[in-house]
């Protein structure tokens, strides 16, 4: 069935169409065609333009024909690679005219790279874009816990992984609770799957969380590689480990982990701790404690034997040598002590009698007088005391009143 019906015969140019009218028509047939409304194409991306308005506008061809495409904003957001020119990509959309150029185009709702080139290609451009925004940070990375209680396993209830993580934690310790949080592990639904268990988590009471998967091609294991399963993992509260695949396998999973495990088993074997390991770290904590204790009491013996030979062994003879040690000492402190006192008296004596030499008092005692003025200046020459002044005469005991009725001259004027 031809997709397009040929137009009426124009009877005339009184019946000529506009270019709208004739735009119409092709546009409803061409959007009115159910097959065309959900299609899947594959072409190189060329003439790719990302808008600052987030639209995305390219073309899609193949060796003899173009077509025209365009993804809004909305669904460009939720693509999982950057497209580029010279890109093989899986493109699903609808047909439709877009009127003002008169053109078709694809309006496309998802784009995914064709073929494990354009994969890898995809793989590597979400790693790189997440690590240049930190989210692979080591500063961000979370311990795990050395004794945890409880472990919750993301992965596929019918798996091999469960079967594995099972068998290698039951053989471990058992006494390590395991919650099994199904997930699809695998197909288009997987990420939001994962998304959702990573969320139940924290509810279940577990230490930390497994995200497992048995091995397969790039294609099975894509969940691991979602934008939204990377940071749903660094959004989870508890440590998270990354078993998914083989141990050449690596997926943007294993990158936001805080640990990755080369396969599930491993990452069992790396949160459930090895219960034989746990009893030889007990049995070799006792026995350092049991030499610690041994050695400690050696010592305190040998101290309590040298004690007992030492002289606490014969208080008596000890306590009299203590006494005569003491009584030593109190004579010499006597004798030092009695001497020290006679020095001192006798340094006192000397220095009194050198005082009471300087003393006028003492110059008195030797029948000498001191004259002064009734202010207390003193008469050293007749000059000082004019006739009729009253003076007093200092005497060793008491003093005299008296008047000046001459001058004369001294003893040293007397002197031959």
């Amino acid at each position: 069935m031809p997709l397009l019906r040929p137009l009426r015969a124009a009877s005339g140019p009184e019946a000529a169409l506009t270019v709208t009218q004739v735009t119409a028509v092709v546009k409803g047939l061409i959007e009115g065609d159910a097959g065309l409304k959900d299609v899947w194409v594959t072409g190189e991306v060329s003439n790719f333009k990302h808008h600052t308005s987030g639209h995305m506008y390219f073309t899609l061809k193949d060796e003899t024909a173009v077509l025209r495409c365009v993804i809004f904003r909305s669904q460009a957001q939720a693509l999982r690679f950057r497209p580029q020119n010279g890109l093989r990509v899986l493109l699903r959309g609808r047909i439709g005219v877009f009127e003002r150029d008169g053109a078709y185009q694809c309006y496309g709702q998802d784009m995914t790279p064709a073929g494990l080139g354009s994969l890898h290609l995809a793989f590597e451009q979400l790693r790189d874009r997440l690590a240049a925004e930190g989210l692979f940070s080591e500063a961000l990375k979370r311990p795990l816990p050395r004794l945890p209680r409880r472990v919750a396993l993301i992965t596929s209830p019918t798996g091999a992984a469960l079967r594995d993580m099972l068998r290698i934690a039951g053989r471990r310790c058992p006494a390590v609770g395991l919650v099994l949080i199904p997930a699809l592990v695998q197909g288009p639904d997987a990420p939001a799957a994962i998304v959702r268990a990573l969320d139940l988590a924290s509810g279940v009471g577990a230490d930390v969380v497994v995200l497992a998967r048995g091995g397969g091609s790039l294609e099975e294991l894509w969940a691991f590689n979602d934008e939204v399963v990377a940071r749903a993992i660094r959004a989870c509260p508890l440590p998270v480990v990354s078993g998914v695949g083989h141990e050449t396998d690596f997926t943007i999973a294993d990158f936001a982990a805080d640990r990755r495990a080369p396969t599930p088993s491993a990452a069992a074997e790396l949160v459930v701790p090895d219960r034989e390991a746990l009893q030889a770290a007990v049995r070799a904590l006792a026995a350092a404690a049991e030499m610690a204790v041994a050695g400690c009491l050696r010592h305190l013996r040998q101290r309590l034997t040298a004690a007992a030979r030492g002289p606490l062994s014969r208080p008596e003879a000890a306590f009299r040598a203590s006494r005569l040690r003491l009584d030593h000492a109190a004579g010499r402190l006597h004798t030092a002590g009695h001497a020290r006192g006679q020095k001192a008296r006798a340094d006192w004596r000397s220095a009194a009698g050198r005082l009471h030499a300087l003393s006028p008092l003492g110059v008195l005692g030797r029948g000498f007088s001191v004259c002064r003025l009734r202010g207390g200046k003193l008469v050293r020459r007749p000059v000082d005391a004019p006739l009729g002044a009253v003076v007093e005469v200092l005497l060793q005991s008491g003093r005299l009143d008296a008047q000046v009725t001459g001058h004369g001259p001294g003893i040293e004027d007397q002197t031959p």
